[in-house]
């Protein structure tokens, strides 16, 4: 059998390019609206500099809270006791990480490194993972369920038509073909040792508490540094509604795989606010002051963390 050519591109390879591409696209486009859109940018930026102080000390306080429920719920997510000063120091480089390769792979392998050092075996490391992002998933659909109840006519369904119809079947074949394809077995049975983690995990209370609690407290104060924002430059809307439109934005551009959403979210954010009636101004400023507080001044602190850890090797 002819061994394979280094230049021959694996199927990995193939998906890190063509991810990469998409990103590259995205990002592009951003780029080009934010120059068409300057002047409402710029009129975004004059607005929040303006901004109630007060508000935006606690939607920083809330922006460090979601290192440590991270922290919290990844901690929950195995058994064994992590380093807690490690493991949210870890949660830091891996939002900085995040930033930079997409779809959530820099966060991905460095907390995956980072259980790996702690002694759990790469499969466990990776249902881990797993466990914790089902957490997540979870809470944040039942907050947007409770929160469209508190909120009702905030979120609309589109209206059934031959495409919704078409989409629905789409997604029916290709379940279909996945439970037939060769790979099934294999996924099935990492399916089963993410569930069997999960059992193991609610064996534990103490631990169960901390994986649903921290990623209950995650995506709270996401919501709550958004809301923050908000009430800083007197936008009239209630708090539920911003988390509201917070939490279905984030999974809307969860779908595009960007760094740390830049672009997809920012896109979805000003969407929403928008539809809700804010000007694209106002909606322009709240979007300006989440990233400055979630991403911009974190990422230099996180990547001297994410060094530091590396020289450290407890990544």
């Amino acid at each position: 059998m002819t061994a394979p050519s280094a230049l021959t591109p694996t199927p990995t390879r193939k998906r890190a390019y063509w991810q990469a591409a998409l990103t590259l696209a995205v990002l592009v486009t951003v780029v080009c609206l934010a120059r068409r859109h300057w002047p409402v940018l710029a009129s975004g930026a004059g607005r929040l500099a303006g901004a109630d102080q007060g508000w935006m000390l606690v939607a920083a306080t809330a922006a460090l809270g979601t290192w440590v429920s991270s922290a919290l719920a990844q901690q929950g997510a195995v058994p064994q006791r992590l380093p807690g000063r490690r493991l949210v120091a870890a949660q830091l480089a891996a939002s900085a990480a995040n930033h930079v390769l997409p779809a959530g792979l820099g966060a991905g392998a460095v907390n995956l490194r980072f259980l790996m050092r702690c002694g759990l075996p790469v499969g466990r490391s990776a249902s881990a993972l797993a466990v914790k992002a089902t957490a997540g998933v979870v809470v944040r659909i039942v907050l947007i369920g409770v929160l469209a109840a508190v909120c009702p006519g905030v979120l609309r369904l589109p209206p059934v038509s031959l495409g919704v119809v078409g989409a629905v079947l789409a997604i029916v074949v290709l379940v279909t073909v996945l439970l037939n394809c060769p790979l099934w077995p294999r996924c099935r049975r990492a399916l089963g040792t993410v569930l069997a983690d999960i059992r193991a995990v609610h064996a534990r209370p103490h631990r169960a508490v901390a994986l649903w609690g921290g990623s209950l407290a995650f995506a709270a104060l996401h919501s709550l540094v958004l809301i923050c924002v908000t009430q800083a430059i007197e936008l009239p809307l209630s708090p539920a509604r911003v988390a509201l439109l917070y939490l279905a934005a984030s999974s809307a551009a969860a779908l595009l795989p960007t760094p740390g959403g830049i672009g997809s979210l920012d896109a979805a954010l000003v969407f929403a606010l928008t539809e809700s009636g804010t000007t694209a101004s106002a909606a322009a400023s709240v979007v300006i002051g989440y990233r400055l507080l979630t991403v911009w001044l974190p990422l230099i602190p996180g990547l001297l963390v994410l060094g530091m850890l590396v020289r450290r090797k407890s990544l």
